[in-house]
């Protein structure tokens, strides 16, 4: 009887680990994603200022 105890116990703590791990790893796509979004964000930021400054040497060329 000792060893399908023995199976059965070592069987949820694999499923244990797993869990674990799946948990870590949901947080670190979820940080990633967030991380992501955040340069995202910061290059259409950069794009627009490029573009202003870009309308504004165009102009500044039309002027000589």
């Amino acid at each position: 009887m000792f060893w399908p105890m023995f199976a059965v116990a070592v069987g949820f703590l694999g499923l244990a680990v797993l869990g674990v791990l799946a948990v870590r790893v949901f947080l670190e796509a979820r940080r990633l994603g967030e991380q992501v979004a955040d340069s995202a964000r910061r290059i259409n930021r950069a794009a627009e200022d490029l573009e202003r400054a870009a309308v504004s040497v165009a102009g500044a060329v039309d002027a000589l």
